[in-house]
């Protein structure tokens, strides 16, 4: 809320400077943009709900009827007093969801490849997770004209602005949690490694990266997001117990997947350092040890060598190898 708060107050001043710029006679562009804004709003808006209505599939009890069942379900669970309407637009291989709004009407449209096998979602949870998020924007309000005139600034406001964004997205991800808490791993996998490898990843392993992949570069990747990055985003939806992270990385890891059965999880194992596979220059390869060394990752020796610490026999040019024992002859019958 002081986000919201900053950022309205923030367009009342640049709407109010602009009147005022039109009022002494300074028609600049930029002021008259901004004076045409609910009018350029309102015809965007149209567009957006138009769009879907012509070119994709409607949800409806027989049509897409999975997707329509969860958009009525997220519906009822949030107190809406309409379902929203949900389309299906082709994806072209991007996983993705929005909602928007015109007028009184409110609705959802949701990318193809959320929906693979015969109009059925290859992960069923974690698209009632996603849909859930998406109707949960409705349900905030993220998708109000008025919410939309009052922030306006925030496009232009470069740490406020997309702070405001992530934390609206993490409000989205708690209405996501409440429809479909065991959604929460596959969607995060699905968001991440897409929609044939999503059920793959190690959800824990992923959320426990927001306490342990840290620095300069992966705090300003945040910063400048509009959504919380995945990791924090992960560790958000894993600890229910505390709102996500802003503008700094969790500081500790927990387990326990939602709720408020999560625990400290002490240690966890990095994964942050890369594998050596060759020396540095002027370094001695591991396998060759100097004097009193400890062979442990020494490399196993090569076909026909001696095995480290064995001196192979000494065989001569004029020597020949051994000739091996005769067999033992048969017993007499």
């Amino acid at each position: 809320m002081p986000l919201l708060i900053l950022v309205i107050l923030t367009t009342a001043v640049i709407y109010v400077g602009s009147l005022v710029l039109v009022l002494l006679g300074s028609l600049s562009s930029y002021a008259l943009v901004v004076l045409a804004l609910p009018l350029i709003l309102f015809i965007g808006r149209g567009l957006n709900w138009a769009s879907p209505r012509v070119q994709g599939i409607q949800m409806t009890p027989t049509q897409f009827p999975e997707g329509y069942q969860i958009v009525r379900d997220a519906a009822a669970r949030y107190g809406l007093r309409e379902v929203p309407d949900a389309f299906v637009v082709i994806g072209n291989g991007q996983i993705n969801a929005f909602a928007s709004g015109h007028t009184f009407r409110r609705f959802v449209v949701v990318y193809s490849d959320l929906f693979e096998i015969g109009g059925k979602a290859r992960d069923p949870e974690a698209l009632a997770y996603i849909i859930g998020h998406e109707v949960g924007h409705i349900a905030a309000g993220h998708v109000s004209y008025w919410r939309q005139i009052g922030s306006f600034a925030m496009s232009y406001l470069p740490v406020i602005g997309p702070a405001l964004s992530r934390s609206q997205e993490y409000t989205a991800d708690n209405y996501g949690y409440f429809n479909q808490p065991s959604g929460v791993t596959g969607g995060m996998g699905l968001l991440g490694a897409g929609k044939y490898l999503g059920k793959q990843i190690d959800f824990d392993q992923l959320a426990d990266r927001a306490t342990t992949d840290r620095g300069f570069f992966t705090w300003l990747v945040n910063l400048m997001a509009s959504h919380p990055v995945l990791t924090w985003r992960a560790a958000a939806l894993r600890n229910r117990t505390k709102a996500g992270s802003l503008f700094f990385a969790p500081g500790q890891t927990v387990r326990g997947v939602g709720g408020g059965a999560v625990v400290p999880s002490g240690p966890v194992p990095t994964f942050n350092t890369q594998e050596v596979l060759a020396p540095a220059p002027g370094q001695q390869p591991a396998h060759q040890l100097p004097p009193g060394g400890h062979p442990a990752h020494a490399l196993p020796p090569h076909q026909g060598q001696a095995p480290q610490g064995q001196v192979p026999p000494q065989q001569g040019p004029d020597q020949t190898p051994p000739t091996p024992p005769a067999p033992p002859a048969p017993p007499a019958s």
